[in-house]
């Protein structure tokens, strides 16, 4: 295949190696990935699982848009990169960073402001850029008491998310002030949400303080166990390094929001919608279930074969913007590893992913060392999710400041109409 030109028009038909389109591009590999995570890309993976390839057609699309962006001769009318027919979506943010197996907030490592202050310090750096020691989250009992009566009023089985969701539109009516979109009224109104979130879940053990720390308030409604320091610390940790991810697909929804002016329970709320997909804040209870298997059979091997054999991919390995290691995962399993209570788990994920490893390197990603995290603590599957969407809702509310700052409505792109063109007689 490394015979033909990937620029030629002959070659359209053919698929590139992610090599191949970074060539292309002028760009390196990882620097593809990202563009595939931010959905300016499509990839398809390997026969072998082994690698992505891309349509070359849409890849010279992306290079001339590139190159358009960067100030040369714009497309001709009949290109596709042609306003006319939808123009590329690139959104300019000051939160979050992602290069080289690292990422960053407001320019400083994530991990190492995660392993040195609360979440709720985190969150304060993300939205203002200060760092406010000893922050802590409050909810007036208005707000609580509205959103645990619209969640009790749920079916028993109700999602986590589902919970999540109909608290956030709960506080919101009770909230006159919600359409302020002002800096200030928005903060505000995050420091109030957050802890409204965690306070309408129903609580497995009653001997809560909605005093302590929010990890703290979390942990009594994913969990029945007694919580020591270092678990909690891990939870606290897992929160953090949670908040923000730059655009994945929950944030740039909350980012649409935003840009048409909803207030900011309303942006959470579409953010909370998006994370439910199962290709999206659902991966981690998928890893939780693993991992309970593989405690069970006390191998990996059938587990491991039994997902493959289904057509599914492994949970928990592997990530587009992370041709390494997730540091995420890096910094949540060391934790887990002074953890004896986490001990089981941590060798059933370990096994896993020498498992899946066998040929090709795999690196574990967040979700799975956060189902290290819940699975030994004693928390149902779906407390995974419960955690990511907690987490995240500080990130969001990040994004949506920042686009309330930006033109409105400016996430509005053209559709490239592949219809039957008209005039077309009118249906029988």
């Amino acid at each position: 295949m490394r015979d033909q030109d990937p620029g030629r028009p002959d070659d359209a038909e053919r698929r590139l190696t992610t090599k191949e389109a970074a060539e292309l591009l002028g760009v390196k590999p990882e620097t593809v990935y990202a563009y595939v995570s931010r959905g300016r890309l499509g990839s398809r993976r390997t026969h072998d699982g082994r690698g992505s390839t891309f349509d070359a057609e849409e890849v010279r699309a992306l290079a001339r848009r590139n190159r358009r962006d960067t100030g040369a001769p714009a497309a001709s009318p009949a290109s596709p990169a042609s306003p006319a027919s939808g123009q590329e979506l690139a959104v300019r943010t000051r939160i979050t960073l992602i290069e080289s197996d690292r990422y960053y907030y407001r320019g400083v490592d994530a991990v190492e402001l995660a392993a040195r202050h609360s979440y709720e310090e985190v969150a304060e750096w993300l939205w203002t850029g200060e760092l406010r020691s000893g922050a802590a989250f409050s909810a007036p009992e208005s707000s609580v008491t509205v959103a645990r009566r619209a969640v009790g009023a749920l079916p028993e089985h109700a999602a986590p998310t589902d919970r999540l969701r109909v608290a956030a539109i709960a506080a919101a009516v009770a909230d006159p002030l919600r359409f302020d979109l002002s800096e200030d009224a928005v903060l505000g109104t995050a420091r109030i949400l957050i802890p409204t979130l965690v306070a309408a879940l129903p609580p497995v053990v009653r001997d809560g303080d909605d005093r302590a720390p929010l990890a703290h308030r979390l942990w009594t409604r994913l969990s029945g166990r007694p919580a020591d320091e270092p678990i909690l610390h891990a939870l606290d940790t897992a929160l953090s390094l949670l908040v923000d991810h730059d655009l994945a697909a929950s944030t740039l929804a909350v980012r649409v929001a935003a840009s048409a002016r909803a207030h900011a329970y309303a942006a959470v709320s579409a953010g909370l919608g998006v994370i439910e997909g199962p290709l999206h804040g659902a991966a981690g209870g998928l890893a939780h279930r693993m991992l309970l298997e593989v405690l069970d059979q006390g191998n990996a091997a059938p587990v491991v074969a039994e997902e493959l054999r289904a057509g599914r991919r492994i949970p928990g390995l592997g990530h587009r913007l992370y041709p390494g290691e997730d540091p995420r995962a890096r910094a949540l399993f060391a934790l887990l590893e002074d953890i004896p209570r986490a001990a089981p788990a941590l060798a059933a994920a370990r096994d896993v992913q020498a498992t899946a490893a066998r040929h090709t390197p795999l690196h574990a990603n967040v979700d799975l060392a956060l189902a290290v995290l819940t699975a030994s603590s004693g928390m149902a599957p779906s407390a995974a999710e419960t955690i990511f969407a907690v987490a995240r809702t500080a990130g969001w509310i990040a994004h949506a400041l920042e686009e309330y700052g930006e033109r409105p409505l400016r996430m509005r792109p053209s559709g490239l109409y592949t219809g039957p063109r008209p005039p077309q007689p009118l249906p029988e």
